[in-house]
């Protein structure tokens, strides 16, 4: 069992739609439960393919599917009732809204766009606990999660959450401090949601904004490492190397995993059993580990012992989680006074850079997803060219 010492590991997988995400994410909880791993599916999506593959039913909590392996259903309209019931308790004690909120009937509301993302992070956070926010030494239920959401790019979104709400948490902070509205509203604003929360276990009382803001930025910002560490977090790319459509969104996936701010682990490419992946697919995805992973048909004579028993020592070692795999996708060069970005799956024309703060950082932005380079001291200044060179824009400053 997982304890605090031992961190809960999040296992999550990229590629196109009905290249075989789902199936890799039931082989990955199979092969994780069968090594001995207290292992949780989670599933996004009303599509039966996942239950259908394990062999049984789940809903919205870890429902026993065998040995060391549980599984849920994320279903958003059910999981907006838990926190909607938290705000109202702190409401109630706060008075903020004079009991309006205390009116609100949760079963009545439906999932607007963007929820869904919402709370499968607040549920991932549960089972995984990104934010350090456990002083108590309590053991954690599960070893593994294996997430399989709705697509690559909420998987994606989620990411690259903690990031980007330090972004936004930066302006919202500047808002309520140096504006009139702001310091008016903002305090029992804060109060309602940091309660609502209660970030550490602890409430707000006895703390001042100053103090709760301060909290709050120090936690995401620790969050935001869980997603680069690849002891805590792996993502791989799923392809059938039949179908080069696949092969293309995996390498553009790659990219955008990096843009997101995390590290690819490894691809998997299905294969019948006992055969390899050609040189010329696994040479696209160099300098990754790739992996095959059987065919399987979803019925009930489904050997899931003989499945898994296929699986060749390269995969299996691909899915351990002591499997380094570490490429810097930021290098500089200070003496060239030249920054190169790895960015698999982009070309030049799909790059766009901003600077912004005098210089002191390059803002890349490529496909949906944008990341800020902070440069060192010695290479600050403004961009004076750029060229793509082996999937690496090299940019010059001056």
């Amino acid at each position: 069992m997982a304890t605090s010492r031992d961190a809960t590991k999040l296992v999550a997988f990229l590629g196109k739609g009905g290249a075989g995400k789902t199936t890799a994410a039931v082989l990955a909880a199979k092969y994780y439960a069968r090594e001995g791993m207290r292992t949780c599916l989670v599933v996004h999506s009303q599509d039966p393919t996942a239950e259908q593959l394990m062999g049984c039913n789940f809903g919205n909590s870890p429902t026993d599917c065998g040995d060391n392996l549980s599984a849920v259903k994320l279903e958003t309209s059910k999981l907006m009732l838990e926190p909607l019931n938290r705000v109202k308790k702190v409401d109630a004690r706060l008075n903020l809204t004079q009991g309006i909120l205390e009116g609100v009937v949760g079963e009545e509301l439906g999932v607007l766009p963007g929820m869904d993302s919402i709370f499968s992070a607040l549920t991932l956070q549960k089972l995984v606990n990104f934010l350090p926010d456990r002083k108590d030494g309590a053991s954690t239920e599960f070893d593994i999660i294996v997430y399989d959401g709705i697509s690559a790019e909420e998987t994606l979104r989620l990411v690259g959450a903690t990031e980007r709400v330090r972004w936004y948490l930066k302006y919202m902070r500047n808002l309520a401090e140096k504006t009139e509205i702001g310091r008016l509203t903002s305090p029992s604003m804060l109060k309602l949601a940091y309660d609502s929360a209660r970030p550490n276990g602890r409430t707000s009382e006895g703390k001042t904004s100053t103090e709760i803001w301060n909290e709050i930025e120090q936690i995401l910002g620790k969050a935001s490492t869980s997603f680069t560490d690849s002891n805590k977090f792996r993502c791989y790319l799923v392809m059938d190397p039949k179908r080069s459509i696949t092969i293309t969104s995996a390498l553009r996936y790659w990219g955008c995993a990096i843009q997101a701010g995390t590290q690819i682990s490894g691809a998997l490419g299905f294969a019948p059993q006992s055969s390899s992946i050609s040189q010329e697919v696994a040479g696209k995805f160099t300098p990754l580990s790739v992996g095959t992973l059987p065919y399987l048909l979803i019925d009930s004579s489904l050997d899931w012992d003989a499945a898994i028993s296929s699986l060749s020592q390269d995969t299996e070692d691909l899915l351990t989680i002591t499997h380094k795999c570490s490429h810097p996708s930021v290098t500089f060069d200070t003496s060239q006074k030249s920054v190169k970005l790895f960015m698999p799956g982009f070309d030049k024309s799909e790059i766009k850079l901003y600077q912004y703060r005098g210089g002191s950082e390059l803002l890349v932005e490529a496909g949906d997803q944008r990341r800020i380079i902070k440069l060192p001291l010695g290479m600050q200044g403004k961009v004076s060219g750029a060229k793509f060179i082996d999937r690496n824009l090299v940019v010059k400053l001056r």
